[in-house]
């Protein structure tokens, strides 16, 4: 298993790489096209595999291998990232996030967040 270190350099690694992409030519990467084809492809591909991970997690609290779920998430993931780097946003601005969500209960964070509209 990858430590907190290796995970680190990989998703510093992934964000070097999102960022070169995203000014490269569309025919030089499939990155470099999901930036070229905009944020509604982009967000298509993110909400594409969302729904992939969650059927994948059926499959899987049914018995199946969850190799496969490990996969969609990575995918899911990936996507996601590729939505912020187009946002020009940061997963250590997740990371961030998440971190100050440590020792405050779910429900006490869920309450506090704004309401939608």
């Amino acid at each position: 298993m990858n430590s907190q270190a290796d995970t680190s350099t990989t998703l510093e690694q992934l964000a070097d790489i999102l960022a070169a992409r995203k000014s490269a030519s569309p025919d030089s990467s499939y990155v470099a096209s999901l930036h070229h084809k905009g944020l509604n492809k982009i967000l298509e591909k993110v909400g594409e595999e969302a729904v992939e991970t969650i059927l994948a997690a059926r499959d899987t609290a049914e018995g199946k291998d969850s190799q496969a779920l490990i996969s969609e998430v990575a995918d899911l993931w990936f996507h996601t990232l590729v939505m912020l780097s187009h946002l020009d946003l940061s997963h250590q601005q997740v990371l961030e996030e998440l971190q100050k969500r440590f020792n405050i209960s779910g429900l006490v964070e869920k309450a506090s967040r704004p309401t939608k509209s």
